[in-house]
């Protein structure tokens, strides 16, 4: 209740949540702001408590440690500092579970402890344990070689690295290069933040994306988690290099005017306790629920309390901390259906029905604070773009929290590669179901925008594989070279890989994702080095190797990658209203839509072409094609004369006010006389 309201008010209320539930869930945003207010001077404030908790660097060169931990008897610190005495150092006991020390500097003026040296948090609980733990705002953690457990390192370097380019403004398309670093490389190891500044940002400029989301950043113990079993929050992976390298990166990037989003993982935290946030004060809760609610039960995770003010603090002073001291440009949050609902989404299907999202299923703490950290970001840096992984269709997701909605700019369109995935491994050419497969692409709530995608990490992991490989198979390591002649099997590869992936970037959102390494039909899948594969790094990888050998056919599908995002980047048609889609032929297997004055036209048919074919346009006028699959440049044949021009005629056709045909030349399936299984997809701009 705020100050001054009456009953009457709050049964109002109540009655507001029971029958708008996007009111209710503004006014419960509205009483955070209130409180944060009230209690915090503001949120300003509050999401820089980076600056006072875990150890701060003092005018004087005293260090300031601050911790929370409300379960605890007493607090000591160690580390190398005081030869790891664990008495010497106590810290002192303050309001609501605080703890603080302070250290003066050495005679020399110097901090009592030295950069890049180790130290621990020494826990002394109520039953008389004794925990060694890493303070949860530790800014860099590292590991032995043969330790399992990451250290905590002082990061304070003499000469921290400045940024020197300003982060570029929110681009009116999105196309997103989802990238993990430490794959980023033809080699078998652990690649580092130097070789993803110096050999992978040049490639991602080239191919026309503005936008990298990097993967596994958040540092996490176990590599094969994929990055998504966090142990610290504030500190940047130590496998691939210093935080500094990390800043460079970033800086590199915004140089090119490519922004840069963090994949966080705020749904959930590794259940390590002694390198991660798990039993910190030695308690069974701390920064989460108490169990059951408080472990996630397929993810063998801990959960956030969201209602805890601690809590709150520790998480949104983590965004403000990426974005300020890294300066990323926004964030991806990972597995938000999982915090939406306290099922998590187990066991649970989505029909759509508005009763699955507003009911008392939905956990209004966890929703809040997506509110919350959506209405921060976006005050405090209006460029920021947030993208929601969320599969089970939210209303009002991306929509302004001003509506009631939760704020985010995006949501990725799940059900897309799963519809890719399914129509390769179910059914034969023949039988693709047109209808089915533009409904899945166009299916999605209408303003809020989405990221489409043909494929992403999900569908690259073992157990999986990429489209490329559920095309082409184990012929990609015979017959991907352009010096023997082309099989049947990598031709309909190769051209339907184009074809999904313009498909789905014309017609599935408002932004466009590729996972590194997939523009070019990276063979294989994805396998962090574990015991199930003997630590191997083989499959950890990506082979850009391949991208640079001409007489392999690699280099001709990140051409039309290339290709494609640079039309894109002309004409604009994900910043664009969704498409009108004119035809979906289920006889000739033919698609065409228009979509910011550009038509584009499909042909999946197997084995049959077409020639004065009738295409819906709406805008009259002459095109031409600037945008051809069956290019030679891309791997394709060639069967296009590029120099062709098409004129409208007066003539209403499928819902639009004019039309042409396609002309004498046709547009063709792969080859009638190979009769294979291949496609091409032509694109047509007018010009007025």
């Amino acid at each position: 209740m705020y100050p001054g309201e009456s009953i009457s008010g709050l049964f109002i209320k109540f009655m507001l949540c029971a029958y708008f539930p996007v009111v209710c869930r503004y006014e419960l945003l509205q009483k955070e702001l209130f409180q944060l207010e009230e209690a915090e001077g503001g949120f300003d404030q509050f999401t820089r408590s980076y600056k006072t908790f875990g150890v701060q660097r003092l005018p004087d060169n005293s260090l300031f440690f601050k911790e929370w931990a409300p379960a605890a008897e007493a607090l000591f610190l160690t580390g190398d500092f005081n030869g790891w005495d664990k008495f010497s150092h106590r810290f002192t006991p303050k309001e609501y579970g605080k703890w603080e020390l302070v250290l003066p500097p050495k005679d020399d003026k110097s901090p009592a402890v030295d950069h890049n040296t180790k130290l621990k948090v020494v826990v002394h609980t109520k039953d008389g344990q004794r925990l060694y733990r890493i303070s949860p705002w530790a800014k860099y953690v590292t590991r032995e070689e043969k330790s399992v457990i990451y250290d905590w390192v002082h990061w304070d370097p003499p000469h921290p690295y400045n940024h020197v380019h300003p982060r570029p403004q929110k681009p009116r398309s999105l196309r997103i290069y989802e990238a993990h670093v430490g794959i980023a490389s033809p080699e078998g190891k652990i690649a580092s933040y130097t070789n993803f500044t110096t050999n992978v940002l040049p490639r991602i400029k080239d191919l026309g994306y503005n936008c990298i989301q990097l993967m596994a950043i958040m540092e996490h113990a176990y590599y094969a988690s994929f990055g998504y079993q966090i142990t610290s929050f504030f500190a940047a992976s130590s496998r691939y290099g210093t935080p500094e390298e990390l800043k460079e990166l970033i800086d590199v990037a915004h140089s090119m005017g490519i922004m840069v989003l963090l994949d966080v993982v705020h749904s959930h935290a590794s259940k390590n306790t002694e390198d991660g946030l798990n039993s910190f004060d030695g308690s069974d809760s701390c920064f989460f629920h108490s169990p059951p609610r408080g472990e996630h039960s397929l993810w063998d995770s801990r959960l956030f309390n969201y209602s805890s003010w601690e809590v709150l603090r520790f998480l949104l002073s983590n965004l403000r901390w990426w974005m300020e001291e890294y300066r990323f440009d926004g964030f991806r949050f990972d597995g938000v259906t999982s915090m939406l609902y306290h099922h998590h989404g187990i066991g649970t299907g989505f029909s759509g029905d508005y009763s699955e999202y507003f009911g008392l299923q939905v956990d209004e703490e966890s929703l809040v604070y997506l509110m919350l950290a959506n209405h921060i970001l976006h005050t405090l840096y209006p460029d920021c773009i947030t993208v929601a992984e969320d599969v089970s269709g939210m209303p009002a997701l991306c929509r302004g929290v001003e509506e009631g909605g939760l704020g985010f700019d995006y949501r990725l369109a799940m059900a897309i590669p799963d519809k890719w995935i399914q129509i390769l491994k179910e059914f034969k050419d023949e039988d693709w179901n047109i209808g089915n497969i533009v409904h899945t692409l166009t299916n999605r709530r209408y303003g809020e925008k989405c990221i489409a995608y043909a494929e992403s990490h999900d569908q690259a992991l073992v157990g999986d594989k990429t489209l490329a490989f559920w095309l082409m198979d184990k012929e990609m390591y015979t017959n991907m070279s352009s010096l023997v002649p082309m099989t049947s099997i990598i031709d309909r590869g190769i051209q339907l890989h184009k074809m999904i992936r313009l498909l789905t970037h014309g017609l599935g959102g408002e932004g466009y994702l590729n996972f590194i390494g997939n523009e070019f039909g990276h063979p294989e899948w994805l396998d962090f080095p574990r015991e199930g594969n003997n630590q191997s790094y083989h499959y950890a990888r990506r082979q850009f190797n391949l991208v640079d050998m001409d007489h392999l056919r690699y280099c001709q599908l990140y051409a039309f990658d290339r290709d494609m995002n640079r039309t894109e980047d002309k004409y604009g048609w994900l910043a664009a209203p969704p498409a009108f889609v004119s035809a979906k032929h289920e006889e000739d297997k033919v698609i065409v839509f228009d979509r910011a004055n550009v038509v584009f036209i499909f042909n999946f048919h197997p084995s049959k072409s077409f020639q004065d074919y009738r295409i819906a346009v709406e805008v009259p006028g002459k095109y031409k094609i600037k945008l051809d699959s069956d290019e030679v440049l891309y791997g394709g044949h060639g069967r296009l004369d590029h120099n062709t021009e098409f004129f409208t005629e007066r003539q209403p056709f499928n819902g639009r006010s004019n039309s042409m045909r396609c002309g004498n030349d046709g547009f063709y399936c792969p080859s009638a006389q190979c009769n294979v299984n291949v496609g091409d997809a032509h694109r047509w701009k007018t010009h007025i």
